[in-house]
């Protein structure tokens, strides 16, 4: 594109927004610019500069720095917890037991007031006999008389805001690893300059044309558009890219595998994320004992704390199954059941749920229903876990109902889901037998996908069912991150507007 071209082709905001930085020397600030060139808003300036900066006309620097600021100026007049620790201390002659923190400081503050005088050598800790004795250092003393560095930094804070530039880097980063001190924001400062080629545009007589760059019903029907001048379009020039509205990822993912699930003559089905641990546990013949039934790995309600189960003879059933096998010649657990754990609320940990409380309402067959849905279990947060996450379950009863037929079952899925070799090795789960582990080959590796296999007799028992039930239950997110080619699970849930908009839809 020629320099005419250029000319030909620049809006009445980018003619006004090179003559405005040319009366400014030829570099200013947007917001210099929005006065000089009387735009009626900063949007048109920063539209017209983007405009410009993509034909070369315009350069736009941006600088990004940290600015702070005091969060709760309270704090000066209470004082950190360390200085009213020291000043407790000062009246007992520089020393005095831990405990005594409490006349001054909440159990909390006392806490972060230790860590503190510890931190910063205002005092050290003694044991002696039964006493925890806290005794000022040197550095503590001195500091009665005078302000720390973190405290004169506060003051100024409390006075203005300063940039990151201004401070000493380990007192501001120490403040902010304190809760509710300092605020932080980022302010980024832009510059526009014109380059050689907006200065040559303004040299060849640039002035300020209204111009008509949409032609309207109005135009048309009043006649106006045979006197109005019209901008002339370069096909050529830089457009922001544009994204239709689509579903996010995993709603596509959950959307494929429900409908090959119904292709395949499934039901989808869904309960309630709050179940009694009777349903969640003891009805899967899971001992009430089981690790996996202890507070560091399930989520247990605090109100209500208890649910009412709903039948007296499935619970006695199930209590049978627990501690004598019922009539399957099982031994069961050999324990005594408490009715009281079986109703203790809780987020469900799995979506079995689900089927076994299918299976009670209909436990004659033929029946293949399934689930996509959340479930919840106390998980550390990383790459590979989340205390909240997505399972696909699915079951299978009829007469002829076979270990064969789960495998293939499984395959086929997997197959349509764009996987071509499974393999399937042993596994342990409580309440199958036998059962296996999926895996799936993916760029020259096998991952394992999820479990599978048999009900075992004391969990369909209890609820008169008389066929096999083959069960399976598979990683959602797993899926998706193959799909995807992601390493972390949480990408997959991070408000990454730009990641959503350019995820393929196929």
């Amino acid at each position: 594109m020629n320099i005419s071209e250029i000319l030909a082709g620049l809006s009445a905001n980018e003619s006004k927004l090179l003559l405005a930085l040319d009366r400014l020397n030829g570099k200013a600030s947007p917001e210099q610019v929005f006065e000089a060139g009387d735009f009626d808003q900063m949007v048109e300036v920063m539209n017209a500069g983007s405009w410009l900066q993509s034909k070369g006309a315009v350069a736009i620097s941006e600088v990004a720095r940290k600015v702070y600021s005091i969060k709760d100026a309270g704090v000066l007049g209470r004082g950190l917890p360390e200085r009213r620790a020291l000043a407790l201390l000062a009246k007992h002659g520089g020393e005095g037991e831990i405990k005594d923190l409490s006349s001054v400081l909440s159990k909390e503050e006392a806490s972060i007031a230790l860590g503190w005088l510890r931190r910063k050598n205002l005092a050290k800790i003694s044991k002696e006999g039964d006493r925890k004795i806290l005794r000022l250092t040197d550095v503590g003393r001195a500091a009665l008389d005078r302000p720390t560095a973190d405290e004169v930094l506060l003051e100024q804070l409390a006075q203005t805001e300063m940039s990151e530039d201004m401070l000493d880097k380990k007192i501001i980063a120490s403040l902010k690893s304190r809760q509710d001190i300092v605020n932080e924001k980022l302010l980024v400062s832009r510059t526009m300059e014109l380059t050689d080629l907006g200065r040559e545009l303004i040299s060849l007589g640039l002035v300020v044309k209204d111009e008509v760059a949409q032609l309207t019903p109005e135009l048309i029907q009043t006649g106006k558009w045979r006197q109005a001048s019209f901008r002339k379009y370069d096909v050529r020039t830089f457009a922001p890219a544009i994204y239709p509205g689509k579903k996010h990822p995993l709603t596509r993912i959950a959307d494929e595998v429900r409908e090959i699930f119904v292709d395949m003559g499934f039901t989808e089905i869904d309960e309630e994320y709050v179940q009694p641990a009777f349903w969640n546990m003891d009805a899967l013949f899971t001992p009430q004992d089981h690790p996996a039934r202890e507070i560091q790995d399930t989520f247990y309600l605090k109100s209500p704390n208890k649910l009412q189960l709903e039948d007296e003879e499935i619970i006695k059933r199930v209590c049978a199954m627990h501690e004598t096998g019922g009539d399957t010649g099982s031994l069961g657990w050999q324990y005594k059941w408490c009715r009281e754990e079986s109703e203790r609320a809780l987020l469900r940990t799995h979506t079995t749920v689900n089927t076994i409380r299918y299976l009670w309402r209909n436990p004659e067959p033929p029946v293949k229903v399934f689930s996509i849905s959340k479930v919840f279990r106390k998980e550390a947060i990383d790459a590979t876990h989340l205390p909240e996450f997505t399972q696909i379950e699915g079951i299978i009863m009829e007469k002829d109902a076979s270990f064969d037929m789960l495998c293939g079952v499984i395959k086929e899925f997997y197959r349509r889901m764009g996987f071509e070799n499974v393999r399937f090795r042993p596994g342990y789960f409580p309440y199958v037998e036998p059962s296996l582990e999926v895996e799936v080959e993916f760029k020259g590796s096998w991952l394992e996908l999820g479990g599978a296999g048999v009900f075992r007799p004391e969990v369909t028992a209890p609820f008169g069912v008389k066929y096999p039930v083959l069960a399976w239950g598979m990683g959602f997110e797993r899926l998706a991150m193959l799909r995807w080619d992601l390493k972390d699970l949480r990408d997959l849930y991070i408000s990454d507007v730009d990641m959503l908009r350019k995820s393929p839809i196929l």
